[in-house]
């Protein structure tokens, strides 16, 4: 089964972490990245941009509107996303806890529904 996970950090304390800190923390990214990829169970994932280059779209009376930013103003934005096969929720979550952004913000896992 697929599971995407979605890394929830504190942008504001992400972009102030000292820049060795930074580098640590993208290296453990990496090697994570490898070592899924490997073994088959990393299907995609990227880091997304800060929340101040996105907009949100709704469609209300059959009108689109458009919003900058993120959707709701929260202490944690999305900063990312893992989309992994996985044979059980409970092997997601071992990986999740594996993901650098746990330590300092938290990874939500969803079940993927497939089309």
């Amino acid at each position: 089964m697929q599971y995407l996970m979605l890394i929830y950090v504190d942008e504001k304390k992400f972009s102030q972490m000292a820049p060795a800190d930074m580098s640590k923390m993208l290296g453990e990214y990496m090697e994570l990245n490898k070592e899924l990829k490997a073994s088959g169970k990393l299907l995609g994932g990227n880091r997304l941009q800060p929340t101040a280059t996105a907009a949100t779209v709704r469609v209300r009376e059959g009108k689109p509107q458009s919003t900058d930013g993120p959707f709701a103003e929260t202490r944690e934005q999305l900063g990312g996303y893992f989309l992994i096969e996985a044979q059980s929720l409970e092997e997601a979550k071992q990986i999740a806890a594996r993901i650098p952004g746990a330590r300092h913000g938290s990874i939500e896992v969803r079940p993927v529904n497939p089309m």
